[in-house]
């Protein structure tokens, strides 16, 4: 049987559809899985383990039999702790099979076959009775359903129904209960990355459209590394409140419900932004307490135990308010079974109803734009190199032509060049409604055209008989997952290349990709083997995961936003491609390979890669490093893009006297646009 999985085509800037065997979901699935992560979470494991013998010892003090339902089991790990606690039986419930397989393996390589039945199925398709799954209820409820939003993977359902079909009415639930904390705050740095914001360009103002400045923005969370936002990015316009708590040992309901926090505003400022994390306590009296708070919440943030399969999430405003020091404010948080979603009301607004349904994007810009792409529209110096390199090259004559989705550029060369610019274009139909937009707002509807066609239908026709002199983009395109896939310029400039004037400007001129070894802080975590967990084999695990990354996965890089996972130079960046835009791409492959010493002490976990476009001679811009290394090996990297990240399969501990070296050898394919790619450490 066969299976369609969505790539990215740099050739095409589409996302294919491929066919792939069977095992390629299956293999990449695992690969990309947080089973590693959640196995190295140690305060997460410690406090699991905690509450389950606290939990197993309460039943037992009651005189009954311990009966354990683990939902969720992954690799088995709680399942082993509670009989290892003293339970008396343990079904565990998997529905993904290769987790179930492997748990099966786990749980006999451990010994416990007999004391735990691991069921390959969702929880609400588990019967119970003589012929059942379970022979009988459980009184110990153990979970493991959480997302970084609480209850996106489904919680509430599933525990609703275990409440009623799968456990004793008095159990116990480990954990017994989470708590949803919540912090109103004033943040121009986060709000970038919900609101278009004005742009100067050249003594001209840009306004967002109407639209999208009363859009409610992007139902979905934006769940990120809060401990990565630096405190002197917001101001708290309140305290942290305590939104709504969930009993996990009692009937849970999955119906929409809403909470309000009361509080008085403790500064004046602009309401904004909602950050909230939530904590969960492993035990009824509180004192097993396992939290999502950000390390700048704790007394002391070097005890903060890093994980990335929860995290905290941001939630922003329906709509930006103004709020005094001392005003009576109404935080309130709803819930349908699967999200969350934050409103805000003054105390005098009592008959403000609280909407019943999440709110969703109506503008469609948030829909074709991301988050990081707001910011990166919203980056003031970003915009002026980019400005500064148009101005530099546009003529009164120019007839210019953008490549990019959703890219302000043309609009920009029409603000710069005024009548000088005859008429920029762009193509990209994805982008279209939000553009038009912003053109129809700053009335420039009959200065910039919107073409939607594909660069190799492109005829001197739509170019009204000119030839193309300026041919301009950022490049970005929504479907680009990994650096190299925004190469997709270049082969447009390559189907226009018919088009452009034999003096034609091209801009960018070229990219270039650059590689760095790091040793990263924590995201090393979660391609690590685990070995053994809090005294269990769970070395099947890292069999299988291993086995699927072998598939495919570890012969490429996956993309990260390395702005929210530190990491320390072990070399100097190295250039090892370079894109020569003002040519066509060309027929044969591109090579590069050789060395680069590691300076640095430390461990490698991979490679960072990036993209580097030179706007103009003199004028660059990164989508990677954004200032040099420091001499210690810390990086600030470009929070609007991703990077490519190559994780070597074991870490080797470098001496940063230039004894060692980085081994690349990269291959660009013009055919499919990819970057094949090893890296190796070696030795004189």
């Amino acid at each position: 049987m066969k299976t369609f999985c969505g790539r990215a085509n740099p050739t095409t800037g589409a996302l294919d559809w491929v066919e792939e065997s069977e095992e390629y979901d299956y293999h990449q699935e695992i690969a990309r899985s947080c089973y590693a992560d959640m196995l190295h979470d140690k305060d997460r494991n410690e406090k699991y383990y905690q509450g389950i013998r606290a939990a197993v010892s309460r039943v037992k003090a009651r005189g009954e039999r311990v009966v354990v339902l683990d939902i969720g089991t992954g690799t088995g790990l709680l399942s082993m702790m509670a009989v290892t606690a003293g339970a008396d039986y343990c079904y565990a419930i998997e529905v993904f099979k290769p987790m179930a397989q492997a748990a099966t393996c786990i749980v006999e390589r451990n010994g416990f076959s007999d004391k735990i039945k691991v069921i390959n199925k969702h929880s609400t398709e588990v019967t119970v009775g003589p012929d059942g799954d379970m022979q009988e209820r459980a009184n110990i409820l153990v979970t493991e359903l959480f997302d970084t939003e609480l209850i996106g993977e489904g919680a509430l359902p599933s525990y609703e129904h275990a409440h009623m079909h799968l456990v004793q009415a008095d159990c116990e639930a480990v954990p017994h209960r989470a708590t949803v904390y919540a912090q109103l705050v004033e943040s121009d740095m986060l709000w970038k990355w919900s609101q278009l914001q004005p742009i100067e360009v050249d003594g001209n103002k840009l306004l967002p459209p109407p639209a999208v400045v009363k859009c409610a923005g992007a139902p979905s969370v934006c769940d990120i590394q809060l401990s990565q936002v630096p405190p002197e990015s917001f101001t708290p316009l309140g305290p942290i409140c305590t939104m709504f708590r969930v009993d996990f040992s009692k009937p849970v309901s999955s119906a929409a419900q809403s909470y309000t926090a009361q509080f008085k505003a403790q500064t004046s400022g602009r309401a904004q932004v909602v950050l909230s994390w939530w904590d969960i306590d492993m035990d009824p009296d509180g004192n097993i307490v396992c939290t999502m708070a950000p390390s700048w919440n704790y007394s002391d943030p070097h005890t903060y135990p890093w994980r990335d399969h929860w995290m905290q999430s941001v939630y922003f405003l329906p709509a930006e308010e103004n709020v005094s020091e001392g005003e009576e404010l109404n935080l309130i948080i709803s819930h349908d079974d699967y999200s969350l979603w934050y409103s805000l009301t003054h105390s005098e607004q009592n008959d403000v109803k609280v909407a019943p349904f999440r709110p969703c994007c109506t503008c469609q810009a948030h829909l074709v734009w991301t988050r990081p792409r707001f910011g990166e529209l919203n980056d003031e110096q970003r915009t002026e190199s980019y400005v500064n390199a148009l101005r530099s090259i546009l003529k009164p004559d120019s007839v210019c032509l953008s490549v990019s989705d959703g890219s302000l550029l043309p609009i920009f060369a029409y603000l710069l060049g005024s009548k000088k610019v005859r008429r920029p274009f762009f193509f990209r139909v994805k982008s279209f409604i939000s553009c038009s937009q912003v053109l129809h707002t700053n009335s420039l509807k009959h200065g910039v055209q919107l073409l939607g066609i594909r660069p190799e239908q492109l005829s001197l026709a739509d170019l009204e008989g000119n030839q193309i002199s300026v041919l301009m983009g950022e490049p970005y395109f929504s479907t680009s997952l990994l650096p190299w896939h925004s190469l997709f310029f270049w082969y447009c400039r390559t189907a226009v290349a018919q088009l452009l004037h034999p003096s034609a400007t091209i801009l960018p001129r070229a990219a270039t990709l650059y590689i760095i070894a790091v040793e990263f802080q924590d995201l090393w975590r979660i391609r690590a083997a685990c070995g053994t967990c809090e005294g269990f084999d769970v070395s099947p695990m890292d069999e299988m995961i291993q086995r699927s990354l072998d598939y495919r996965e570890s012969l490429e890089a996956e993309p990260h936003p390395l702005w929210e996972y530190p990491c320390r130079a072990l070399t100097k960046p190295r250039p090892v491609l370079t894109f020569d835009f003002t040519q066509c791409v060309p027929e044969q492959p591109v090579n590069s390979d050789g060395t680069v010493a590691f300076t640095g002490r430390g461990h490698c976990h991979g490679v960072a890669l990036w993209m580097e476009y030179q706007l103009t001679e003199d004028i660059t811009v990164s989508m990677g490093l954004t200032k040099p290394v420091r001499e210690e090996g810390a990086c600030e990297w470009n929070p609007h893009r991703k990077q490519g990240v190559f994780f070597f399969r074991s870490v080797r501990e470098m001496s940063g006297d230039g004894r060692e070296n980085l081994s690349y050898n990269l291959t660009f394919e013009p055919h499919t646009g990819d970057i094949k790619m090893n890296f190796s450490v070696t030795e004189p």
